[in-house]
């Protein structure tokens, strides 16, 4: 059996995993592995394990259960048989680290993009911090697009969450919308149900993006609620 936590043990970092600690409130014990890492090592496993590891390893530490999140964005097969495999593992998230990464590594929704966006909408309305977070990160990694903007920038509008780290991606999301979708997302702003501290997160997230023009950003400097 692949040792993955001998392995995680042996790639301990202390200063990492100081760093870690500062940035990542959790439950979980963190070893201070980074994640270029611990993707090796969810790709380096041998198959035979792997369904194994998902279904019986008991995670102890923060980096194991990450590689668990990791393993299931490496399924392959009907979306249909992948989803109770993400929805067992959404309580898991304690952190915005665990619960960005594993978003990340859902590969499968770009080519199951409706039944993932129907999966996910029950989550924005969560009472869990971090599952309403999942949902909202999923939408900025995946659905940021042409076909999706005007539902994504819907369902932003709807999460009512006092959770910091949902504020904090709600935020991000936007930001990246304007990014993309500059006119949309403006009139968006311009018209929104946002809570002050997000909307005007929102704008500071914008104004510090490089793809943003300065008039835009001065613009937006004014927009900024008080």
């Amino acid at each position: 059996m692949y040792d993955v936590r001998e392995i995680l043990e042996d790639l301990s970092d202390e200063k990492f995993k100081n760093f870690s600690l500062k940035l990542i409130p959790t439950n979980s014990n963190i070893l201070g592995v980074k994640i270029p890492q611990l993707r090796k090592i969810a790709k380096d496993m041998p198959k035979e394990d792997r369904q194994s590891y998902i279904d019986f390893h008991d995670c102890k530490s923060l980096e194991e259960l990450m590689i668990k999140g990791m393993l299931i964005g490496q399924l392959n097969g009907d979306i249909q048989t992948i989803l109770p495999y993400v929805k067992k593992f959404i309580p898991c998230m304690d952190n915005w680290a665990v619960c960005d990464c594993f978003c990340s590594g859902l590969k499968i929704t770009r080519k199951n993009m409706n039944a993932m966006w129907k999966f996910i909408q029950p989550y924005l309305h969560s009472s869990d911090e971090f599952e309403v977070r999942f949902a909202v990160v999923m939408m900025l990694d995946h659905y940021i697009c042409e076909d999706y903007i005007n539902q994504v920038l819907e369902a932003l509008d709807s999460v009512k969450h006092d959770g910091y780290y949902v504020k904090m991606a709600v935020a991000w999301a936007v930001s990246v919308c304007f990014v993309k979708f500059s006119d949309k997302t403006m009139k968006y702003l311009k018209c929104n149900n946002l809570d002050d501290w997000t909307y005007n997160k929102s704008i500071q997230k914008i104004i510090e993006s490089r793809r943003v023009d300065n008039e835009t950003k001065d613009n937006l400097r004014k927009m900024k609620r008080k």
